[in-house]
């Protein structure tokens, strides 16, 4: 019983439940990059450098088994049993790369700016002879013992 309680302590601790809650929202933020990546991006992308599909960019290394080469698309080079280079999805995983490292920068940029604290009052001031730190209620030097005014 005491594993249980110990496990039902370790849940309910809160970075446990922030990590929960970061995976879902993370999970949920991948599908939108990658949908945003390969239904709006890259097709604009692949009609000015010529029409390229970059999803069906690859390389074929062997043929397959069931079916020879040429293969039209990526997934029927699969299909087949084919080994490929699949240039093309590591071009989109790159953008996708670059699409997230970008919103999470202007996230936590945005964090930033709202934790932003205001300057703290100093406590201390200069001594004018011997440009050391001295409280401010300080009449006379402790180093220096030169009269403040």
């Amino acid at each position: 019983m005491k594993f249980l309680e110990q496990f039902k302590a370790f849940l309910m601790r809160g970075n446990v439940i922030d990590l929960a809650v970061g995976m879902v929202v993370g999970t949920a933020f991948t599908n939108m990059v990658k949908s945003l990546v390969d239904d709006v991006i890259m097709p604009p992308i692949g009609l000015l450098i010529g029409g390229v599909d970059f999803s069906n960019l690859f390389f074929t290394l062997r043929d397959g088994t069931k079916a020879p080469s040429p293969y039209e698309t990526l997934g029927a080079a699969q299909a087949a049993g084919a080994v490929t280079i699949n240039i093309g999805l590591f071009i989109n995983t790159v953008i996708s790369l670059i699409i997230v490292g970008f919103a999470i920068f202007m996230v936590v940029k945005g964090i930033n700016r709202l934790h932003k604290s205001p300057p703290q009052q100093s406590h201390t001031k200069q001594c004018p002879e011997c440009c050391t730190e001295i409280p401010l209620e300080a009449k006379r030097c402790p180093n220096c013992t030169s009269e403040l005014n």
